[in-house]
């Protein structure tokens, strides 16, 4: 099993596969670049619903997106090679999958690093000294750099759920009271 075996899946995978084999190729300053254009990509996508509907949309036409897209990165100064990946994923009807995409690249890059991404949900948003004390213990647990993906969950009520890798840890409110309950279920 390959590096990339280890980590990827899916459609998404392999395009993200493909790309960070392709960004190895050039000079590190060029991968920096892309490194933040994918980054920024991702950002967007998860935080803009009119743009998660634009490549979510069957009855807007690949042209359509393609257009839009490009425009979006070329205002945001995005690398050649970024606007033609996110072209080709278009122009293949794969713009769905480009948050996806992003987020396998993501985990390329950081295991060629040698670092692990976590992936954060927390029932309010986590400021930056909390971030930096998280960052910290699972520094020191895992022996890696970690770089932390913050989302907020209201659902969890309170606590977090913290995702690494295969690893889940659920120190979440939801996750104890419904244990809670079951427990007092079972004791009844």
């Amino acid at each position: 099993m390959s590096a990339h075996e280890s980590v990827i899946s899916g459609i998404a995978g392999r395009y993200a596969a493909a790309l960070f084999d392709l960004m190895n190729e050039l000079p590190e300053s060029d991968q920096q670049v892309v490194h933040a254009n994918i980054a920024g990509l991702k950002t967007l996508l998860d935080d803009n619903a009119d743009l998660q509907n634009l490549v979510r949309s069957p009855v807007i036409s690949s042209e359509e997106q393609a257009a839009a897209l490009g425009k979006l990165l070329e205002h945001a100064g995005a690398s050649q090679l970024a606007r033609n990946f996110v072209a080709l994923v278009v122009q293949n009807r794969r713009a769905i999958a480009l948050a996806e995409m992003a987020r396998q690249y993501a985990l390329l890059v950081a295991g060629s690093r040698d670092e692990m991404v976590a992936e954060v949900a927390s029932a309010r948003a986590l400021d930056d000294g909390q971030i930096a004390a998280l960052t910290d213990q699972l520094k020191s647990h895992f022996g890696k750099t970690v770089t932390i993906e913050a989302t907020t969950d209201p659902d969890l009520l309170g606590g977090m759920v913290v995702k690494i890798g295969s690893r889940m840890i659920d120190g979440s409110l939801r996750t104890k009271l419904n244990s809670l309950k079951t427990a007092m279920n079972e004791a009844y």
